[in-house]
């Protein structure tokens, strides 16, 4: 019974910020509707992904040895699931890789997961800086509307996902190199035309 219950508390601590972002998002439709409209994905899409996120981390979460050894981040764009973070053995990294790959709608994962003791919560604060200075210079630039870009950073790193054409790519990515504590970009892309 103890393992049905924390199932349960994870599930629900993981749905509690999906359902206030619900609550957000209807009460500010005017700004919801224009922000969906700069997202190429479909609206079934975009739930779709935030869907895959809660099952790879409540499955993480529901291994005891992943929840206790490693630090994974899960990110899902139009199904390419990207997790970033660390796990301290090559058998914990596969196992989070292929609870990613057995999530419905999962069209690829991309495992950029190192294989080092997982990260302190200083670099990680760290990483989200960084993540905060890329999305706002990509939100500054007037013909790449930033929000197409969905940024992620971890140990200096910076990745970006979207479905984007080729001129926005190499733009977004030009403008991600810039920012300062970004040691490197890499491209999670679908191009489009």
């Amino acid at each position: 019974m103890k393992f049905g219950k924390t199932a349960g508390i994870v599930v629900f601590a993981l749905c509690v910020p999906a359902i206030q972002g619900c609550v957000g998002v209807a009460a500010t439709g005017t700004a919801a509707g224009a922000v969906a409209t700069q997202d190429r994905r479909t609206t079934g899409t975009i739930v779709d992904d935030g869907i895959i996120e809660l099952k790879v981390r409540a499955a993480i979460q529901a291994d005891e040895t992943l929840a206790n050894q490693t630090h994974v981040n899960v990110t899902s764009f139009n199904g390419i699931v990207l997790l970033t973070g660390e796990a301290p053995g090559e058998s914990l990294r596969s196992r989070v890789v292929e609870i990613a790959r057995g999530i419905p709608k999962v069209r690829s994962v991309q495992s950029e997961i190192a294989l080092q003791a997982p990260s302190s919560l200083l670099a990680r604060t760290g990483d989200s800086v960084v993540t905060g200075k890329v999305k706002a210079a990509l939100l500054a630039n007037d013909a790449l509307r930033g929000f197409r870009v969905k940024v992620v950073t971890e140990r200096g790193t910076v990745y970006l996902m979207g479905l984007l054409r080729q001129a926005e790519a190499n733009r977004a990515t030009d403008i991600a190199r810039r920012v300062a504590g970004v040691q490197r970009v890499v491209k999670v892309l679908e191009y489009i035309q």
